[in-house]
């Protein structure tokens, strides 16, 4: 158990990456990532997702395996694009790992936010990946409690050990009564992580529907509770821009995609929404966009 999601990153990285490892990120990439491999000594080496459907570029992801390849940092589903790993895409993963003693973290803390009717897919369903695997989750996103901090991490005992050792020295416990309080939330509502992912994919499409009517398009969202939308049609200011002016003008608050990426494709105009909110605040939020 680790005082958030982001701790076990850290932790999972320092415990592993030595100075000159290359750690593999596939861009655009949550931004603890990217000072956690710095912070152990170690090279990031960007590879560009797809910017069309934000799927891996697997051409461009074997060219970027080296001896020197330490960890692969994967995110499902994906933060900020909402995309989400099948199976095929985990047994090529495997398949490519294969021959090589990378290690991977899997970073699942939207493991519950799934929508379609599809499952999950987590590395721990494919053995050969599970083998090399740190896979971190997290409680606060799955019940609503993110500023709680608590969160978790499985990997093999020889993995474990390692991460255990950084944890030790970074936060030594987690908050208890935090603990304490979940536990009984898992056990007295069991349903709650199926009735996750529906409850989620409801607001999604709601909110989608609601900017049917303004001049942002929406991507496609497999799963988490992020939206990203195409503001092309309304701005040719570069996100950070458009960010800030979205929120100075019209009120509403948005995260520009370039600081996901080290290199963010050029002409991009796509800023991340958050449709895990109430309906009051959607609809308060899509009436300010429909100004925009």
């Amino acid at each position: 158990v680790t005082s958030g999601a982001s701790e076990g990153i850290l932790d999972a990285v320092m415990a592993v990456v030595r100075p000159g490892d290359e750690v593999i990120l596939l861009d655009p990439a949550y931004d603890a990532y990217g000072p956690a491999v710095l912070m152990a000594g170690g090279r990031a080496v960007h590879v560009p997702l797809d910017p069309r459907d934000f799927r891996v570029d697997w051409a461009r992801l074997e060219a970027a395996l080296t001896p020197r390849t330490r960890l692969l940092i994967l995110n499902t589903p994906h933060n900020p694009s909402g995309a989400v790993w099948t199976a095929e895409e985990m047994a090529r993963l495997d398949a490519l790992l294969h021959d090589t003693e990378t290690l991977v973290l899997s970073d699942e803390v939207y493991e519950h936010m799934v929508f379609g009717g599809v499952a999950h897919e987590s590395v721990l369903r494919t053995p050969g990946l599970a083998r090399r695997s740190f896979v971190l989750s997290s409680f606060g996103k799955t019940y609503h409690c993110t500023g709680w901090k608590v969160g978790y991490c499985i990997a093999p005992a020889a993995l474990t050990r390692e991460f255990r050792k950084i944890h030790q020295c970074n936060t030594f416990s987690t908050f208890t009564p935090a603990q304490w309080a979940l536990a009984e939330m898992i056990r007295e509502h069991p349903e709650h992580h199926g009735e996750l992912g529906p409850f989620l994919e409801a607001r999604r499409d709601r909110f989608a529907a609601g900017l049917a009517s303004t001049r942002f398009r929406p991507l496609p969202v497999a799963g988490g509770y992020f939206q990203l939308v195409d503001y092309s049609a309304v701005s040719d200011l570069p996100d950070l821009e458009f960010a800030r002016w979205l929120c100075t003008e019209k009120g509403v608050a948005t995260i520009p995609l370039s600081p996901f990426y080290a290199e963010p494709p050029k002409d991009q105009r796509l800023v991340r929404l958050c449709f895990a909110k109430d309906d009051e605040t959607l609809e308060a939020g899509l009436a300010r966009l429909r100004e925009a």
